[in-house]
């Protein structure tokens, strides 16, 4: 696919385990295409710098804080979910790198690796912490909890909501929910305001169908895809 908003460049720096902490048995979605969704979906906002975005389904946080470091002159504020208690864990500790704190905690830790062992590797990641801190503007407000994106969620009108959703079988999708996607949809849109986007990368194989959400964008990217939606006028 060609790319619109991301520029193809070296993302050594977001590589998981180096700074970002990373999560085992998770995939890391790819640096450049997350952005590229993230781009999309804030061509279709009216809202475009001081943003709220939200991912119902956020794993270790990893594409979050991605999204975080790479936007933060238009990100205002970032909340993540998922239904693991131990994902939720790791997803604390990598939205912590949005703020200076955060990001000094992790540079001495790497620090200590460094000075411990003297492992090239260890050296690189501290060259990347550098460098990332660079991109920081401000701190960027975050809210990790525990939460099946299936059921009541609580109300936190995000602006953006951008998700990597499970293939769709119950046991992938780790709910008891019979018909999981449609209930997220369901339940993103109760969350929603009038002029909420959501972006969701799935399977090509998976269709998002809610009367809430009309469809604005498909793209093909790899063996995924990614469709950017807006919220169903209620008038027409």
């Amino acid at each position: 696919m060609q790319y619109k908003y991301c520029d193809h460049e070296n993302f050594e720096d977001y590589a998981s385990g180096r700074v970002l902490y990373s999560a085992e048995g998770v995939a890391n979605f790819p640096v450049r295409l997350v952005n590229e969704i993230f781009g999309y979906a804030r061509e279709h906002s009216v809202k475009k710098r001081d943003l709220c975005v939200y991912d119902p389904c956020c794993g270790g946080g990893y594409s979050l804080t991605v999204l975080g470091l790479m936007n933060a002159d238009v990100i205002r504020q970032i909340y993540g979910s998922d239904i693991d208690t131990k994902m939720v864990e790791v997803a604390k500790k990598n939205l912590a790198l949005l703020s200076e704190d955060g990001m000094e905690k992790r540079y001495a830790e790497l620090e200590a690796l460094y000075d411990l062992y003297g492992k090239s590797s260890h050296a690189d990641a501290l060259e990347s912490i550098g460098r990332l801190k660079k991109r920081m503007h401000g701190r960027i407000a975050t809210e990790i909890f525990v939460a099946d994106c299936t059921q009541k969620l609580p109300p936190l009108s995000p602006d953006i909501i951008i998700t990597d959703i499970p293939y769709g079988n119950l046991v992938e999708w780790n709910t008891e929910s019979i018909h999981p996607l449609y209930d997220m949809l369901q339940q993103l849109a109760s969350i929603s305001h009038e002029d909420t986007v959501l972006a969701v990368s799935m399977d090509k194989k998976q269709s998002v169908i809610h009367p809430a959400w009309i469809r604005k964008k498909k793209q093909i990217a790899g063996k995924r895809k990614f469709e950017i939606y807006v919220r169903e006028d209620p008038c027409q």
